[in-house]
């Protein structure tokens, strides 16, 4: 073995044991770099002059992608929505709805967990909140507590794989460049671009087939096992209304995932776009529960941003042609009408939640986060350009290319290595150091771009169950009651572990579940 292979593989190997020992990110990803980097140099395998590609690397591959502009955007929407309540009635509204049934409430703990993914995509809001509402209803209701956990947790990574979803967009502009950078090596110079709407398509089959699948094995467990997960006796459920009551809690939320989610899917707006749409909304949707008294202005913004969604997809409402008929003159016209009524509910919605602070610390949380991913993006940058610069991605490929079994031994070892990692790192750190190294690799072995990307984002969402570093369990632990054990925790979401690891192999035989929609959306 060379000199420079062994200086790959140390590197990579320091690396994630300093990311377990609980080193910040970045700098480990920077800092091990720069060390190996400059043993490199020292045993004459690596040119320091090839650090005259960071900054391009950094401004132009990174900060310039209006791609990732949907990240704070995303992290925003979440965080206010997090913040204006909508969790709480829902489950309100779902444990009411399904309590008659033995395993309702664990049913509804899923159904609310789908809904705040396809809304919010905030893995610890969602976590923390259903932790705080639902753990101690269950638990009172005589709920099996290693039942009751792992189902809270397991609805809570749902926010990974159900778009519209952070990681997919951070892994959707990794296999972008991947697919690039493996097309170009197999001599194609003009690939189709791979997008983030169509991982956002191929991950919603997926994402609700999970959905269904922890259902069924919490409708199982009642079943088998009364016991551990009763149902609400008749006298106690507050039936009175309820009708009403669901539709308040669900329509507002329903309106706003059919915004952002089915306006990306429609074709009407990019990602990016579709995040500034659901950021207006959520600020909306936070300024009407403050006070629902004075609703006007907030139905109105709301039928407004509606209306613009619509006409921009079905007139030309450009206003420097030459000639423009009557017809787009009008939709000229009512859009500007549309966009003065919006900009006075969010203006009155946002008056409403500074009012109350809600605002600063929305902006305060998603500073923080979007800090953190865009801080790692540059770590990351560094620990890539100097594994490239050491030969570590043909030594990757004369790896993965030797393996017996082809591209399946390939994939398998993959997927195996990312499960694995999951144990000890985050997903974006395995997004960030693991998917540049090993994508074009697997992607240059003919493997459709969306359905790895769609693999490996329901890889990446077990990360977050594994124990011992899983963060949902470390946000649920933050908020059980001391009756629970944190054995009761890791216990509770080994079935639903497997029930991932069984998601994954179903997509694994049959790849259609994850590129039939986008084909069928995006031709």
């Amino acid at each position: 073995m060379e000199i420079a292979e062994i200086l790959c593989i140390a590197m990579f190997l320091v690396t994630c044991g300093f990311l377990m020992f609980g080193f910040p990110v970045a700098f480990t990803l920077a800092g091990s770099s720069i060390f190996f980097a400059a043993l490199g140099t020292a045993f004459d395998v690596f040119m320091w002059s090839d650090f005259g590609a960071l900054p391009s690397r950094i401004f132009g591959n990174a900060m310039q992608k209006g791609i990732l502009i949907a990240v704070p955007l995303f992290i925003f929407m979440g965080v206010m929505l997090e913040r204006s309540k909508v969790a709480e009635e829902l489950l309100d509204s779902m444990g009411m709805l399904f309590g008659s049934l033995r395993g309702g409430l664990g049913v509804s703990v899923s159904i609310v967990g789908a809904l705040l993914a396809a809304s919010t995509g905030i893995v610890g809001a969602t976590v923390v909140t259903m932790g705080l509402l639902s753990l101690p209803t269950m638990l009172k209701r005589g709920y099996n507590p290693s039942l009751a956990c792992g189902s809270i947790c397991a609805a809570g990574t749902l926010g990974q794989i159900i778009p519209p979803s952070i990681v997919l967009v951070l892994l959707g502009d990794q296999i972008s460049n991947a697919y690039s950078d493996a097309q170009r090596a197999l001599g194609n110079f003009s690939p189709e671009p791979v997008s983030v709407g169509d991982l956002f398509a191929g991950a919603l089959i997926p994402g609700l087939g999970l959905v269904g699948m922890y259902i069924l094995y919490q409708l199982i467990v009642a079943w088998l096992k009364p016991d551990t997960s009763p149902a609400i006796p008749a006298e106690e459920l507050n039936v009175d209304g309820l009708g009403k009551r669901i539709a308040h809690a669900l329509i507002p939320p329903i309106v706003l995932i059919f915004a952002v989610l089915g306006s990306i899917l429609a074709g009407i707006a990019t990602p990016t776009e579709a995040a500034a749409v659901g950021s207006i909304g959520a600020i909306l949707l936070a300024g009407l529960r403050l006070d629902e008294t004075k609703s006007v202005p907030f139905y109105a913004a709301g039928l407004a941003l509606v209306t613009m969604l619509i006409l921009t997809n079905v007139m030309d409402l450009r206003t420097n042609m030459d000639e423009i008929s009557t017809a787009n003159m009008i939709g000229i016209g009512v859009v500007s009408v549309c966009a003065v009524i919006l900009a006075f509910g969010v203006i009155v919605a946002l008056k409403r939640v500074y009012a109350v602070k809600i605002l600063h610390d929305v902006c305060r949380s998603t500073m923080d986060i979007t800090s953190m991913v865009f801080v790692i993006l540059i770590g990351a940058s560094v620990f890539s350009l100097v594994f490239i610069g050491l030969g570590g991605d043909d030594m990757v490929h004369e790896v993965l290319s030797a393996l017996p079994g082809g591209v399946i031994g390939a994939m398998l070892v993959v997927m195996a290595v990312m499960f694995l990692l999951g144990f000890f790192l985050d997903f974006i750190e395995i997004t960030f150091v693991v998917v540049p190294i090993v994508a074009p690799v697997l992607l240059m072995m003919d493997l459709n771009p969306v359905w790895l990307g769609v693999m490996m984002a329901m890889n990446l969402q077990t990360s977050f169950l594994t124990p011992p570093f899983g963060f949902a369990l470390f946000y649920l632990r933050g908020v059980a009651p001391k009756s629970v054990s944190t054995m009761q925790i890791y216990k509770g979401v080994v079935p639903f572990i497997i029930i991932q690891v069984i998601g994954l192999l179903l997509l694994a035989l049959f790849p259609e579940l994850a590129t039939w929609l986008p084909s069928v959306i995006f031709g």
